[in-house]
């Protein structure tokens, strides 16, 4: 047994637990020995990693299995698959024994796990802290954005978003909702007793070796309280420019802009279009030690290293404006706004870009044009967008099809005329596996359109701003839409024709 080459070494391979009469599991998964059934026989797992241990346990039982080794992320599937199934049937014991009254002076700031272990390797007793950690961890492994707790009249349920679109995880009884909710609260530092007003907070978990910041956000409802979690990113998460995805004929465009010493440069977009993300992309592209950097944000998705970030905090009265107003006198090189909503930060915004500073900042509008006309009727005088503004990068995140079950649309064929796509192409839809958690789609794409403010376009700044007019000027000069961007996906087979009108085949 101690020749590790003895043993079959399987890749790749998706196990379920079982649960065994003989077998003691809470023991078994202390030394790292797993059972599952293959080819309809019981048999012990381990990994290289924990061979010893396990070996040495499995040398103990009395019955007889066979044994394997997984790689690595075989072995993690099937052992946190092992903690889920002990967390269910915890709170379920718990349900039936009648212990939905647990005091809320049970859950202490000293049962928190961030000062201690790893999530999944921690031992506590309580079912609703092992609950509340499984969260986190499919969380994280189905790529989830958000979590999404949810009270109903007579249940509980968990959703989560990914790939931006919100999917059923799970059900819950409602005396349990509470016990969940209220053990957020607690690693957030919210208050446990007041249910009447929203509330808001920040907590950290470490997942793997990982620690992750999450944004919590709770609000009353009719029935019960609401929670979403966010999931924050680190500044290792930041992607390098290159990795964003943007073709090669939109990058080429923005990309020469990050160099100029003052102007803005604004993203726009939908909420969830990865507009905060393409921003710290730029930050991490052109910060450097000789340069003063300072974000303002509402609130800090991405934790970075090398540039100063402020919070708002409207409670104390740091809005975005007067926070600007701060940064001008802290000599700044570049400026980065999480987000222009009124006429006073865009005039602060305009007036920075003005004296000598690169100002980036994001809006909320359909697409590159629109902003033209967003910053117009925010009463920013044409003039002074002509003699600022250097370039719009409007943004999608668009599904990409699983390339596992996708299936030719023999539908979507029959539109091709209705949105100028060629019809000699083959078309697919979205059908669900496995492998895509039944979605049938896997991971997302960033497709964008880039406006470069050039004389031309000041010229025509002199006469109007109106959105028609820009966005025909603009399709003259031959920009590349988003729609343009989707029908090429369209075409590659990449995406499906329900998700590009999603995002916007129709706009243009």
């Amino acid at each position: 047994m101690d020749n590790i080459t003895s043993f079959e070494l399987y890749h790749d391979i998706d196990l379920q637990p079982i649960e065994d009469k003989q077998i003691d599991t809470s023991l078994a998964l202390k030394n790292y020995l797993l059972f599952t059934i293959i080819e309809d026989k019981v048999t012990a797992c381990s990994s290289k990693e924990y061979l010893p241990k396990s070996l040495a346990y499995f040398a103990k039982l009395k019955e007889e299995y066979s044994f394997i080794v997984l790689d690595d992320d075989s072995y993690e599937r099937l052992y946190n698959r092992y903690l889920e199934l002990r967390a269910d049937k915890e709170i379920a014991s718990m349900q039936e024994s009648g212990e939905e009254d647990v005091s809320e002076e049970e859950f202490s700031l000293t049962e928190f796990l961030r000062t201690s272990s790893d999530i999944l390797s921690s031992e506590e007793s309580a079912p609703i802290i092992k609950f509340v950690n499984s969260l986190f961890y499919q969380a994280i492994k189905k790529r989830a954005s958000d979590i999404h707790i949810e009270t109903h009249e007579k249940r509980g349920e968990v959703r989560f978003r990914i790939d931006g679109v919100l999917s059923k995880n799970t059900d819950l009884d409602p005396g349990i909702v509470n016990l969940i909710i209220s053990r957020i609260k607690v690693i957030s530092n919210l208050d446990i007793s007041e249910k009447r007003i929203p509330q808001d907070g920040r907590t950290q978990v470490k997942i793997s070796g990982k620690i992750l910041d999450v944004r919590v956000s709770i609000l009353p409802t009719y029935y019960g309280e609401k929670v979403v979690m966010r999931m924050l990113m680190q500044s290792e998460d930041i992607p390098h420019i290159d990795e964003l995805g943007f073709s090669p004929t939109i990058s080429k465009h923005f990309e020469p802009l990050l160099n100029h010493s003052h102007g803005i440069i604004l993203v726009t977009g939908p909420t969830g279009s990865g507009k905060s993300t393409t921003l710290h992309a730029f930050l991490q592209k052109i910060a450097t030690p000789s340069q003063n950097v300072i974000t303002v944000e509402d609130p800090v998705e991405y934790k970075a290293d090398n540039i100063n970030q402020i919070q708002i905090n409207e409670k104390v009265g740091l809005t975005f404006a007067s926070a600007l107003r701060s940064i001008l006198r802290q000599d700044p090189d570049i400026i980065m706004i999480g987000e222009i909503r009124d006429e006073e930060t865009a005039t602060m915004a305009v007036r920075a870009a003005l004296t000598g500073h690169l100002v980036l900042s994001t809006l909320h509008t359909n697409n590159s044009t629109a902003t033209i006309t967003r910053l117009s009727d925010m009463g920013i005088k044409p003039f002074l967008i002509s003699s600022s503004v250097l370039g719009v990068l409007s943004q999608r995140l668009v599904r990409i099809l699983c390339p596992y079950c996708k299936q030719e649309d023999k539908i979507a064929e029959n539109f091709t005329e209705n949105y100028n796509l060629p019809r000699d192409k083959k078309y697919y839809k979205a059908v669900g596996c496995r492998k895509c958690n039944y979605t049938g789609y896997m991971g997302r794409k960033v497709i964008g359109e880039f406006l470069k403010i050039d004389n031309d376009f000041k010229e025509l700044f002199k006469t109007t701003t109106n959105d028609h007019e820009l966005r025909e000027f603009a399709i003259k000069k031959g920009i590349v839409t988003i729609a343009d961007e989707l029908k090429e996906l369209l075409v590659n087979g990449e995406t499906s024709l329900d998700e590009a009108i999603r995002i916007g085949l129709n706009d243009d």
